[in-house]
């Protein structure tokens, strides 16, 4: 399915993104320096992380926290950690995270 949506970030009170485990960690990278860069304007942003396994999100959440630690001023980020569990009838986890600067 695809949708097609114009948004600007200007107009979204907190920035929200989505990453499934099993994209590459070229993801990762690239959604950690665009929350970096949308936290150069906002607060944070939230991201809800999502896989297969229930190990998926949290094992995704280590990897991008280490990648958002090697930036400059990345000793200054805290995380939030909101609603976690499983899609009912589904095999899907998530964790919901809340980026925040410190």
């Amino acid at each position: 399915m695809r949708v097609e949506y114009k948004i600007e970030i200007d107009n979204v009170a907190i920035p929200r993104f989505a990453v499934e485990a099993v994209e590459g960690m070229g993801k990762l990278f690239t959604l950690a320096t665009l929350v970096l860069n949308v936290m150069e304007t906002r607060e944070g942003a939230e991201i809800i992380f999502h896989g297969l396994s229930p190990d998926d999100p949290e094992r995704r959440i280590a990897s991008f926290k280490s990648i958002l630690a090697s930036a400059e001023g990345g000793e200054s980020i805290r995380y939030v950690y909101g609603q976690s569990g499983q899609v009912p009838g589904s095999s899907s986890s998530f964790q919901w995270v809340k980026v925040l600067r410190a």
